[in-house]
């Protein structure tokens, strides 16, 4: 991930219903929600949301599937775990030892 990656992905969050509609997706891992639940649990209209969906999608936050009529959203794991490095590629400046929490906890399971 590279510094114009990094701000797109922090672009995509930075929008309340957005922020929520993605916390929701991570709560609900593995097996993600249907846009409509998704819809519901936030109280956004169908088509707000579809909006909300495919900006996050674009960032790569969201993953979706087709099953049938319905589409199933999920958080992308991995791409929290790349931000999550990404954010702390630089850190401690030549101390790794300070690092070690960070980096032995993860942001998530891969």
């Amino acid at each position: 991930m590279d510094t114009s990656d990094a701000l797109s992905s922090f672009a995509a969050l930075s929008q309340d219903t957005r922020l929520q509609a993605f916390r929701l997706l991570v709560r609900a891992e593995p097996d993600g929600l249907p846009a409509g639940d998704i819809a519901r649990q936030l109280g956004v209209p169908h088509n707000t949301l579809s909006a909300h969906l495919a900006v996050l999608a674009r960032a790569g936050w969201v993953t979706s599937q087709r099953h049938s009529r319905t589409i199933v959203y999920r958080a992308s794991l991995a791409h929290v775990n790349a931000t999550v490095q990404f954010l702390v590629q630089d850190c401690c400046g030549g101390h790794p030892d300070v690092c070690t929490p960070t980096q032995s906890t993860g942001a998530c399971p891969p």
